[in-house]
Formats: C-alpha cells, sequence, structure tokens
C-alpha cells in the first residue's frame, strides 16, 4: 500500500467531507448504496454534520475516511445491527478511481474491521451485489466468503446480492483512534 494513503475515524465537524464522498459515490454508483443521488443533494448539511457528529463517537456505528497526501478520497461505514445476534457489517465503501489502484479499499475494510473486532466482533459481514463481480473478487481477496444468504436488493428488486463473511483473527490488534 501506498504511504501517502492514510486512513481516520471522521470527526464531528466533518459532515461538509461526508457529504462531499457520499455525493461522489452516488454520482459513480448510484445503484451500488442505499440512497439515491437526489436524496443526497437534496439533504441539508444538518443532516451530514448529524451523522458525522454520530459517527465519530457511537460505539455501534462509525465512518471512516481514507485520504491520499491528506485529501479525502474514500469511505466506507462500520456498523452492527440492532438485533439479538449483533453482526457486524462494513457497507458502503466507495474509494475515488483516480486511487483504487493504491489498495485504498482494502486499508478502508481492515481499518473497520479492526474497530468492529475492538467493539467485540468475531465476524464481519458484507453485502455485495451478485452482478458486481468486481466487488466480489475483492472482498474475497480480503478472506471474505460466502454465508449461502442472499437477498434482493430493495431498490431494485430484479438484482440480488449475497451475504459474505470474514472471521476476526483472535489475535487482532486493538484499534487505535
Amino acid at each position: 500500500m501506498s504511504p501517502s494513503l492514510t486512513v481516520r475515524r471522521i470527526a464531528a465537524d466533518q459532515g461538509a467531507v461526508f457529504r462531499e464522498l457520499r455525493t461522489a459515490s452516488l454520482r459513480e454508483a448510484p445503484y451500488a448504496f442505499g440512497a439515491t443521488l437526489e436524496d443526497a443533494l437534496s439533504a441539508d448539511a444538518a443532516s451530514f454534520d448529524a451523522t458525522a457528529a454520530d459517527h465519530a463517537v457511537s460505539f455501534t456505528v462509525t465512518t471512516f475516511i481514507l485520504y491520499t497526501e491528506g485529501h479525502p478520497a474514500g469511505l466506507i461505514e462500520a456498523h452492527f445491527e440492532h438485533t439479538a445476534a449483533r453482526r457486524a457489517f462494513v457497507c458502503e465503501l466507495w474509494v475515488a478511481p483516480a486511487v483504487r489502484h493504491l489498495r485504498g479499499g482494502e486499508l478502508l475494510v481492515d481499518s473497520a474491521a479492526a474497530w468492529l473486532a475492538n467493539e467485540g466482533a468475531t465476524e464481519v459481514y458484507a453485502w455485495v451485489a451478485d452482478a458486481n463481480r468486481n466487488a466480489m473478487r475483492f472482498y474475497e481477496a480480503l478472506g471474505f466468503g460466502p454465508t449461502g444468504e442472499h437477498r434482493r436488493v430493495a431498490r431494485a428488486p430484479d438484482q440480488a446480492e449475497s451475504l459474505l463473511v470474514r472471521h476476526v483473527p483472535t489475535t487482532s490488534q486493538v484499534f487505535q483512534q
């Protein structure tokens, strides 16, 4: 990985950065995330500010931001589902096309997984669109494998996604903020 890449947990005052990255991701891949570009563009800045403030301190959901040469270039969400099982997920991964070759996606997934492990996760899950072979290969290369669970994509019922899982090593280092 490039030494010019860093990942940091979102800070409470980074609502504008979060909005910039979210809208960039939706412009490039409007089908890949739970919201639409129109939703993101019409949301007021306060909603992004509130998300950043929450994700900066929460023990159940957070966002990590990838920087290259100090500039925001990607993001990922890590969260625990609100069920008794409390499964840990990574989602909404996006890296700017110009820096994808630097393996920033891997750095984001590993940072998010380390945070989830520090919060008690023993497995990390990711829903991946079946039609997105690049994403499927990416997650498989990072040690994710199929769970056998599938579902229809809510915004595109003609498409399906598969649930992948990666086991967290018991010797995982504690995440340092």
